[in-house]
């Protein structure tokens, strides 16, 4: 009995450690994408914000070994079903491979993906996602007077960006493979849901999730505005 009691003590505290993690790396999105944003010069443009059905936002993606390691992340998915409404509940995502645009030797960056459409939307929110196979990619813009109208981001179903050293540019991201986190998605929400379920089936946000969904709200012109 004795034995039971430490087992489930130990269960119930490594899942609140994970919990705690979860919302940490959430509070990580959410300052990643306010720090961008809040210098409209140098940000994704509003326009496109409001446009976009889904985001990925993975803080401090990292790669090593000399340009011939992996390279893995963590990160979130938000979407909504009509352009124009709130954003709706993160789901947790791996990030593996694909060409980030390192430097050689040990590197950290942040990468943003907005999902430009329907189809493009579905095909993130299967199992196993592949930026540029599964879905056409383009570098986005940055500022207030882009252009968002070339013909390159017209038919993009993704535009990507990265942040590295304190610089922010568009970043035609190739390969990288994105699958659902399901022991994240167990820590913040109960259970091992699928991203898919938690976007379809309209689930409420988590706690820990309020300042990122604050914050898209804020920069995509609609919801919140404080």
């Amino acid at each position: 009995m004795r034995f039971l009691r430490l087992a489930v003590c130990l269960c119930l505290c490594s899942f609140a450690l994970l919990a705690d993690r979860a919302g940490e790396r959430l509070e990580e999105a959410a300052a990643l994408f306010t720090e961008i944003m809040a210098t409209p010069d140098r940000a994704i443009p509003q326009e496109l914000m409001e446009k976009a059905h889904c985001i990925v936002i993975v803080p401090g993606l990292k790669k090593a070994a000399f340009g011939f390691g992996g390279k893995y992340g963590r990160g979130f998915v938000s979407c909504r079903q009509n352009t124009g409404i709130g954003w709706g509940a993160p789901g947790s995502v791996r990030v593996e491979g694909g060409s980030f645009g390192f430097q050689i030797g040990v590197s950290s960056t942040d990468v943003v993906m907005l999902v430009m459409n329907r189809r493009g939307m579905e095909k993130l929110l299967s199992s196993k996602f592949t930026v540029g196979g599964d879905a056409s990619v383009a570098a986005g813009p940055v500022g207030r007077n882009a252009s968002a109208q070339t013909d390159a981001l017209l038919r993009a179903e993704i535009l990507s960006w990265s942040r590295s050293r304190g610089v922010f540019a568009g970043l035609a991201l190739e390969g990288a493979t994105l699958r659902n986190d399901l022991d994240e998605n167990k820590a913040l929400y109960g259970s091992e849901l699928n991203n898919k379920d938690i976007v379809m089936k309209g689930l409420p946000a988590p706690a820990a999730a309020q300042n990122l969904i604050r914050s898209l709200n804020k920069y995509s012109g609609r919801g919140e505005k404080g």
